[in-house]
């Protein structure tokens, strides 16, 4: 199997970097955009942005969702749904059962 050939990009900001996917998003815009505290920064950036996308910012409207709802997102993988759970039951939430 031929190793996938990484193209140069550049993106709106200007930073250049290599990808071999389709994926739009710059990695150098990304780690900038990464939050410092809260649970959002302790996820991948994937998972970060699939719920972004979702409208979920705080730990109170992620416990309105079931754990099968938010592997439901794109870009949010298992790995995830332990950090989460241990966030939740940090500020005595939990994630809504089915």
């Amino acid at each position: 199997m031929r190793p996938s050939e990484k193209n140069l990009r550049t993106c709106p900001n200007g930073h250049k970097y290599y990808k071999s996917s389709d994926c739009p998003v710059c990695p150098v815009c990304e780690k900038d955009r990464k939050p410092e505290d809260g649970f959002l920064s302790m996820l991948s950036a994937p998972a970060r942005r699939a719920l972004e996308n979702a409208g979920i910012t705080t730990l109170k409207q992620l416990s309105k969702l079931t754990e099968k709802e938010v592997l439901g997102l794109h870009g949010m993988g298992k790995s995830s749904i332990p950090k989460l759970t241990a966030e939740l039951k940090e500020e005595g939430l939990e994630f809504r059962k089915t």
